[in-house]
């Protein structure tokens, strides 16, 4: 059965004390609502809808961004989640399958839970969950075995508010049925809101089936304020490099090594301390990353090295064998198979080619103050320590550059470029520099 999701994403989140839309704030370097997305993907959606609300323009870029193929629709009033899911419905008209419901701040509800939820025979389904502390969710009235109806907590009574299964948000229905049953609801709640729970009671008058699918309770962990986002961010890492260690990534210090929601590691990569990965870093199996290094964006094949002190920016594209050594910084650039920078140099916006070497305080000036230039260096070259090469501009295969040079023209395969100016030598003239400096330092001394 085709699968439709629905993301509620409209909140301002005022407990987060933030002019960032709640759903906005990071998780694993990702925003919240893109780990719902995440485990929501699994499914092969037909259809992605996300309501936002509060900082639409933000959301709407931030949506595009994570996942073009989703479709945004606006909740100009927040009345509640019932009104939210009614904005989504004319989005899906004519879809024909299952509509899931996820919660742009809640990010750690696993796929299979979500596949448990679509797989549900029952005409309405609720995710649920047994709560250590009940506190102020919702309560599932269950009778024989069935979900008789959800009651939120302010409208409970003593009796159901001592049930400890509680209400996650999340639901599944038919489409069609979902677009009928919020057509009907009403605001006659403590609240005066429109609660997409009041759907269960609606879908029992009529004689449907409702039923609970139930998860374990952190799964539902929702994010409201700065400290519970801080504890979430801490169940991430936690689970993320337990996730690393079981599938074969050797972590040095695993407590210090930071993740994001989309890293790939593969089989046998060694991680050192204290290493950060941001958005978009796929490391292939046999790669070590030594310690204090940042990743974002990048790609690193087998065999390569990076670091210490390493930075590798968006776009870098590391070959098989790569070197890249301490306090080395890489952009937009692809270094072929066996390349080495070992230390304290920029390449952006750059080619390299196989086995080429570059020397200490190499710098590509890629941009004249309005435009990005590339500079190209072929196979089996050597760039000099200190060789500052000016955009555009072509080195050839086994071509040199002396230490110092600035390259500002082509440089011919095989060929040796120099581009220092010349030297020149006063004997005996730092001598009489000092003398007379040292004489200049005394005479201030004497005066004061």
């Amino acid at each position: 059965m085709a699968t439709a999701l629905i993301v509620l994403a409209a909140g301002q989140g005022t407990r987060m004390n933030s002019d960032l839309p709640k759903v906005l704030h990071r998780l694993g370097a990702a925003p919240l609502f893109a780990h719902a997305l995440a485990a929501g993907r699994a499914l092969e959606p037909a259809r992605v809808i996300v309501v936002a609300g509060h900082g639409a323009d933000q959301v709407t870029k931030a949506v595009a961004h994570v996942d073009p193929e989703a479709e945004v629709v606006l909740q100009e009033e927040q009345l509640g989640t019932g009104h939210a899911v009614a904005q989504a419905m004319p989005a899906l008209g004519g879809f024909e399958g299952r509509a899931l419901v996820l919660y742009g701040d809640t990010p750690f509800i696993r796929a299979e839970t979500l596949e448990a939820l679509a797989e549900s025979p029952a005409d309405v389904t609720v995710l649920g969950f047994e709560a250590a502390d009940p506190g102020r969710y919702g309560r599932l009235i269950v009778t024989g075995g069935a979900l008789e109806k959800i009651v939120e907590y302010k409208d409970a009574t003593d009796e159901e508010r001592a049930v400890t299964l509680c209400n996650s948000g999340v639901v599944a229905c038919d489409a069609g049925l979902l677009a009928e049953l919020v057509a009907g609801l009403k605001n006659d709640n403590a609240a005066g809101e429109y609660y997409l729970t009041d759907i269960v009671a609606a879908a029992r008058a009529r004689g449907l089936s409702a039923a609970v699918v139930t998860c374990p309770e952190e799964e539902t962990l929702g994010i409201n304020t700065r400290a519970e986002l801080a504890r979430a961010e801490a169940l991430f890492q936690a689970r993320a490099r337990a996730e690393a260690l079981d599938n074969g990534v050797s972590l040095q210090d695993p407590a210090s090594v930071w993740f994001a929601l989309d890293t790939y590691l593969g089989r046998d990569v060694v991680i050192g301390p204290h290493v950060v990965f941001g958005p978009g870093v796929t490391i292939e199996s046999g790669a070590v990353i030594e310690a204090f290094c940042h990743l974002e964006g990048c790609h690193i094949s087998r065999g390569a090295t990076v670091g210490p002190f390493a930075r590798l920016r968006p776009g870098a594209e590391l070959a098989e064998d790569v070197h890249v050594g301490n306090f080395v910084e890489i952009k937009n650039s692809l270094l072929g198979e066996g390349v080495k920078v070992g230390h304290l140099s920029y390449l952006g916006d750059a080619e390299i080619g196989e086995a080429t070497n570059i020397g200490a305080g190499t710098i590509t000036c890629n941009y004249d103050g309005v435009f990005k230039h590339r500079t190209v260096v072929g196979a089996n070259a050597f760039i000099g320590s200190d060789t500052m090469l000016v955009a555009p501009v072509r080195v050839g295969d086994g071509a040199l550059t002396g230490s110092g040079s600035v390259i500002t023209e082509d440089v011919p395969a095989g060929a040796v470029a120099l581009g220092r100016a010349k030297q020149v030598v006063k004997p005996g003239l730092a001598t009489k520099l000092f003398e007379m400096l040292r004489a200049r330092k005394a005479q201030m001394k004497k005066g004061s």
